[in-house]
């Protein structure tokens, strides 16, 4: 809801500082005096193109800045603000500037952090709708059809868009397995040959490793084969140093109690003769370790030779060949096994498929029926507003199954035939202004309080019509404002500035060459000699003061 208004330097006005209440507010004035100005500032503030020409003459640079109530939290632009870190303290209103130099320059602010334009104008669709002779937002957009409708009837599109989205996420799964699979039999005779060579080379973990150390310790056997065969011979026969060991030891075991340096002697040998079997035994076992057999070292090389080209084959370390025959083996088995897995896949489409089918269905009924409760809503509004002739339509037509989204499988947009026999056309293209802002004024009323801006600007929507329609009008703007609704209203009317809550007097004063616009609040005692003067003209008569005080009395 808008709060306070404050404008410096635009057109005719110096400087204006304007508080607003919720409940309909009437702007009135003589022709001319600047009505339209007004509503020019408000829209640069909201977004609308920076034209220069709004710039007062002789001035630099021209404000405008518009006080808004906090917007409640989870709303639509609690979100936008939030998701474009546009903080709001607790009781704190929302701030909408908008500084326009006279070479064109302009700046956007939200709480006084700069912004673009472009967001301005997507806050300012959430802050106001302003509906007016050559309005071309707010209900006239067909883009919002849908979700008016959808509130006014109560329709439960969030399971369809639930629904949409589980049909979206099977038909993503189907799609990859079907790239993965078509991918893969692509790679089918590779795979084949892969797999059958990695199992007939049956590589085991680890066995590169035990290859390279057997293969290595054969080649030191070659080198040093004759130098063992020398120290062995060195072991063996009679005249062996063992067998002298031995020999010499069993003659002194007979001589080493006859002195004690005997036996120590003896002791010796014997420790000898152990270390020499020690060394004989761990010589047999390297012998044995090293030995060299050319069939069995070119068998190794090969099996080595083997392993290591198939890792340089398919780029891997010899030790993950194992994993890797493991890895191609279970593509080869998708590859068998993919069209089972595709079936089930298609089938879960097909089922999600129907399931969003079934719920769009029901939203597109139940839009039907909300639409027709809409139809005989508005038609009854029409006839007070001088459109009698007119009809109003809500059309809910099946999209093609190409184009059925989140929102459902309908396209669905007001229209208005404003003659008998003539077609259904959307309401821009029909109806005049003041005809246009009376659609607007009986479609708002039979929403009530279903979406749309907190406030709503009418401008001239009394245009060409008087008496008992101005005062229907009246009753309306009355009506919808009270239904939660903020509401300012620019009128010629004095039927229906007579039903506003607030009265705002729009009047041009000039001193010598020097021209403004001025807007101030009407006490009661002014507010009747106003519409007094537009029920009389220029002069104004006690009869013309006697209608406005019965004019008000009703009210």
């Amino acid at each position: 809801m808008l709060t306070a208004l404050s404008i410096a330097n635009i057109v005719l006005i110096e400087r204006l500082d304007l508080d607003f209440a919720a409940g309909l507010g009437v702007l009135t004035g003589e022709t001319g005096a600047g009505k339209s100005i007004l509503l020019d500032a408000l829209g640069l503030a909201l977004g609308a193109r920076a034209d220069s020409a709004l710039v007062r003459q002789g001035s630099d640079k021209a404000q405008v800045t518009a006080s808004f109530a906090a917007p409640a939290p989870g709303t639509p632009l609690a979100a936008l603000l939030a998701a474009n870190d546009i903080g709001i303290e607790p009781g704190e209103p929302l701030l909408v500037r908008r500084t326009l130099r006279a070479d064109g320059g302009s700046r956007a602010f939200l709480n006084d952090q700069p912004c673009s334009a472009a967001l301005l104008r997507e806050v300012g669709a959430h802050l106001v709708e302003i509906h007016g002779q050559h309005d071309d937002r707010g209900l006239l957009a067909p883009a919002g059809h849908r979700a008016l409708l959808d509130t006014y009837g109560r329709c439960d599109s969030a399971a369809v868009a639930a629904a949409h989205g589980e049909w979206r996420s099977a038909e993503m799964r189907l799609a990859a397995a079907r790239a993965s699979l078509d991918e893969a039999e692509r790679d089918r005779d590779w795979l084949t040959h892969c797999v059958a060579e990695l199992a007939t080379l049956a590589p085991q973990p680890g066995e590169e490793a035990e290859l390279a150390e057997a293969r290595s310790a054969m080649q030191k056997g070659e080198r040093i084969a004759g130098d063992m065969g020398a120290i062995m011979a060195a072991f063996e026969g009679s005249d062996s140093g063992p067998a002298q060991l031995r020999a010499a030891a069993r003659r002194l075991d007979r001589l080493a109690g006859d002195h004690p340096l005997l036996a120590e002697a003896l002791a010796g040998l014997d420790r000898a003769i152990i270390e020499a079997d020690e060394a004989e035994q761990r010589l047999i076992e390297a012998a044995r370790a090293l030995e060299y057999d050319p069939a069995r070292l070119e068998e190794t090389e090969t099996r080595l030779f083997e392993l290591r080209a198939m890792a340089r084959k398919h780029h891997v370390q010899p030790d993950e060949l194992a994993t890797l025959a493991g890895d191609l083996a279970a593509r080869l088995d998708a590859i068998e096994g993919g069209s089972e897995g595709l079936a089930r896949l298609e089938a879960e489409v097909a089922a999600k498929a129907a399931a969003y089918t079934h719920a769009a269905t029901a939203l597109s009924d139940a839009r039907s029926k909300a639409a027709a409760r809409l139809d005989k809503a508005v038609a009854g509004e029409l006839v007070p507003l001088k459109l009698d002739a007119a009809r109003f339509q809500t059309l809910v037509e099946r999209l093609p199954a190409e184009r059925w989204g989140a929102e459902g499988m309908d396209r669905v947009e007001f229209l208005i035939s404003t003659n008998p026999g003539a077609p259904f056309a959307p309401l821009i293209k029909i109806a005049s202004g003041g005809e246009l802002s009376r659609f607007i004024l009986a479609l708002k009323v039979a929403l009530a309080e279903e979406g749309g801006a907190d406030t709503i600007i009418f401008d001239e929507i009394d245009r060409g019509v008087g008496g008992a329609v101005a005062s229907a009008i009246g009753e309306r703007l009355a009506r919808l404002a009270g239904a939660g609704k903020q509401l300012l209203a620019v009128t010629h009317s004095p039927q229906v500035a007579a039903k506003g809550a607030a009265h705002f007097l729009i009047a041009k004063s000039s001193e010598g060459t020097v021209t403004r616009t001025g807007v101030r609040a009407l006490d009661e005692a002014e507010r009747r000699e106003e519409i007094a003067r537009m029920l009389s003209g220029a002069e104004v008569t006690d009869e013309a003061r006697a209608q406005a005080e019965r004019l008000l009395e009703v009210v």
